[in-house]
């Protein structure tokens, strides 16, 4: 599956310094202010999917409802507090990457979170929205098969390909997604 997510960058351009916080909802721009949060408290040198997701699943109910079951979103926050609490040293030293040169943003954001936010916004201008809300964003993560939150999905036992179609069938249905 070849990833929807842009991920090389033109030297000096920094989506996030265009103010892409601008275009997400208010619960979104809080998600990414929570994930922002939560990395500098976790000691990671980059924001990246993974505390995107965290943040989400906590603040954003409506992102758990494609999820098969209340449970399944147990074990996914269990597996990303484990995360926080020294399941992700490994990754501390090492940039998020989808196999491009592996940089961080001057904002301290890892390239796959910059084009997950990308895509969330361009998800949310097609359905004629001008502002990314959180299902948005969890879309555009699951759709990153080389995405750390897509890691932490795989290792909480979620059907990543089938999670993607519930969210885009709720979409096709008018749902917000």
């Amino acid at each position: 599956m070849q990833s929807r997510t842009p991920h090389q960058r033109a030297a000096g351009h920094d989506p996030l310094r265009v103010d892409i916080e601008a275009r997400l909802s208010e619960e979104l721009a809080a998600v990414v202010i929570g994930a922002r949060r939560r990395a500098l408290r976790d000691g990671d040198r980059q924001i990246d999917t993974a505390h995107l997701l965290h943040t989400l699943l906590e603040s954003a109910p409506e992102v758990r409802a494609p999820f098969d079951s209340d449970s399944q979103v147990a074990r996914l926050l269990g597996y990303l507090v484990q995360r926080s609490i020294g399941y992700g040293l490994r990754w501390q030293s090492s940039v998020e990457d989808s196999g491009a040169i592996p940089t961080v943003t001057e904002d301290g954001w890892s390239p796959v979170a910059v084009g997950a936010l990308e895509v969330a916004y361009e998800r949310a201008l097609r359905r004629g929205d001008e502002r990314a809300g959180a299902v948005d964003l969890l879309a555009a993560i699951v759709a990153e098969p080389e995405s750390r939150a897509v890691e932490v999905l795989g290792r909480a036992g979620v059907d990543v390909a089938a999670l993607l179609a519930r969210i885009d069938a709720a979409a096709g249905q008018g749902i917000e997604a």
